[in-house]
Parts: C-alpha cells; sequence; structure tokens
C-alpha cells in the first residue's frame, strides 16, 4: 500500500505546489489505484509517475471547489485516449454527476469505459468489497465536504510450518487447506484443524483522507486509530483566525487532531502558496511539537504502509515517461 501526492498545494497551482489529488496505490492488495480529488493538471503530473490511468478504478473527490475537481475532464478524457475501457466509480458530493456530464457534453467528449456514480449527502458506509470498507463523514467546510476512511480488513495469520514438520507432516496440497482453517483428516484417521496451526491475524490497515474543512469532532472519528492521517494545513498556526474565517485549519489543529484521534502518522497537504520552502518547514516545527510523527507533503513525495503497519518515506519516482 502506497500513498503518493500527485498535488499538495490549495487554492490555486503554484511553481512548487499542484493542486489537490492524492493517489492511493493498491497494486499489491488488488491491484488497483484509487484517486482522492482530481486538481487542474492532475493527468500532467500522472505523467511524471508510474501511475497507470487505466489502473485507476475509483475516484473518491471531497467537495466541489476546483481546486479540488477541475482536473476532473481532462483525466477522464485522456483515461479513455489512452486505452482505459473497465468501468470507473466517482464518490463525491451531490453536483459531482452533473459537473462531470455538462463538461464532456459540452466538449463533445465520447468516453470508452462506463461511469459510476456516488453522490453521497450523508454519513455513511459506501462499500464494503474486496477486503477493504470504506467509509466517509461531513467535515466542517462551509461547503459539504466529506473525509474518508480506508479500513482494510485482518490478514489471516502465517501458517507455522514448524509445528506441522514437528508433527512429521510434510509439505504439499495439505498445507494450503490448513492455512485456510479447514479441519483436515490424515491418512492415520487423527483430525487437524487449521485454526490451530495459524499465527495470530494481523490487523487491517486504516488511512484517512480528509477535505478541507475547520478543526472537528467528525475528522477525529473518521481517523481514531489510523496508521496514517492525510490532513490539510492551509494556515500557520498565528493565522487561526484566517482559517477560521475560510472554513481552514491551521498546521496546529492537524497535529491537535492527530493526536486526539491517537494516530500513528500524520501527513500535512493542501499547503497556501504563501508558503514557501522554508516557511513550509515552519508549519511542519508546529505542527511537531504537538504530535512529533508528522510529514509535510511536497508534490510527487511517496509513502509505503505495509502489511505489518511499518510506514516509510520512499525515494520520489523521478520524472519519468509514464508507461501504459
Amino acid at each position: 500500500m502506497e500513498i503518493q501526492f500527485l498535488g499538495t498545494g490549495a487554492g490555486v497551482p503554484a511553481k512548487q505546489r499542484n493542486v489537490s489529488s492524492i493517489a492511493l496505490k493498491l497494486l499489491e492488495e488488488i491491484n488497483a489505484t484509487w484517486l482522492f480529488d482530481c486538481g487542474e493538471g492532475t493527468q500532467m503530473q500522472i505523467l511524471r509517475t508510474t501511475i497507470r490511468p487505466r489502473k485507476i478504478t475509483k475516484i473518491f473527490i471531497t467537495h466541489l471547489h476546483g481546486d479540488h475537481i477541475f482536473g476532473l475532464p481532462g483525466f477522464l478524457s485522456s483515461r479513455s485516449f489512452q486505452g482505459g475501457d473497465t468501468p470507473l466509480d466517482i464518490y463525491g458530493p451531490q453536483g459531482i454527476k452533473r459537473f462531470i456530464q455538462t463538461s464532456l457534453e459540452t466538449s463533445g467528449t465520447r468516453l470508452g469505459y462506463l461511469i459510476r456514480y456516488h453522490e453521497l449527502a450523508e454519513d455513511g458506509c459506501l462499500f464494503d468489497e474486496q477486503g477493504f470498507r470504506v467509509e466517509a463523514k461531513v467535515l466542517d467546510h462551509g461547503m459539504t465536504s466529506f473525509g474518508y476512511r480506508i479500513h482494510e480488513k485482518d490478514h489471516v495469520g502465517e501458517l507455522q510450518v514448524d509445528k506441522l514438520k514437528a508433527l512429521g507432516i510434510p509439505s504439499g496440497p495439505l498445507y494450503g487447506q490448513l492455512k485456510k482453517g479447514a479441519q483436515v483428516e490424515l491418512p492415520n484417521g487423527e483430525m487437524l484443524d487449521g485454526r490451530d496451526f495459524l499465527a495470530p491475524s494481523i490487523p487491517g490497515r486504516i488511512l484517512a483522507i480528509l477535505g478541507d474543512t475547520r478543526p472537528t469532532p467528525q475528522s477525529v472519528e473518521l481517523a481514531a486509530g489510523a496508521d496514517v492521517l492525510v490532513h490539510e494545513a492551509t494556515f500557520s498556526a498565528d493565522e487561526a483566525k484566517m482559517a477560521k474565517q475560510y472554513y481552514h485549519s491551521t498546521s496546529l489543529q492537524a497535529a491537535e487532531i492527530a493526536k486526539k484521534a491517537q494516530v500513528s502518522h500524520l501527513i500535512l497537504t493542501h499547503i497556501s502558496a504563501r508558503y514557501l520552502f522554508k516557511d513550509a518547514q515552519r508549519l511542519l516545527r508546529e505542527a511537531r511539537k504537538v504530535f512529533p510523527l508528522t510529514e509535510i507533503a511536497n508534490d510527487f513525495d511517496l509513502f509505503r504502509l505495509d502489511v505489518h503497519h511499518k510506514f516509510v518515506k520512499l525515494p520520489k519516482e523521478g520524472h519519468e515517461t509514464n508507461e501504459r
């Protein structure tokens, strides 16, 4: 499971930061990538990564402000031109279907695949399938803005081969049945219960990816116990009044949410263009005073969360030509 930031800026594109978009790569888990928001220029950002548009099977839109959706018509068109022919699910607030259909109809664009729209009006579970449960909750942004909680189902514990070999049971098809927790009868009539030979299950990973918002209890609920919380930090700590006025959060407030939710790691994004590199580092320092395990995302940053919940920042992929 990898999280790649395609755009980490707020409001308008800047030289250092494009506007919002995050890719959740689940290639090892379900051979797919999910996209969270699709700001202007997202398809150009994708060209500089190894992400394949046809592998993107779901798009989650947090809210309908332009810096989170203006890249959708271009991306959807390119996905079709580049051979994407599998259905695409789009989740987002009411109005996202009208925005997309109007854009495509006005430009005379025909897609070679089906879009399945899921317009959201309230909190709830979006789906529970392929080993993942995704929930959404309304945040506090002056317009309908959602946060998403991605909860992976627990992994079955590894088969304890040493215990089986100690009983004189050779490897073979029997191991596969025991790995599934099934009861198996040996040639001598002895019964084995697969559950007796499995290590404890590994808890599934949890991510919370939030849209723009003021601090709200809903954010804490979505992030409760998460391995990783992705939270906006549009303003610095000394601009809390402005953040409240514009329905955003400060770096300090994001850290306080992470602490209340008892998450393992916090990643700050949606950074205002007023904060260049040194100023952005100030936002990071502010957050770390409250929540030390904080990172600030830059465009193309790539993070991995493995099945054992180890979280690491990976080297950037570089400016690659995307092979499709």
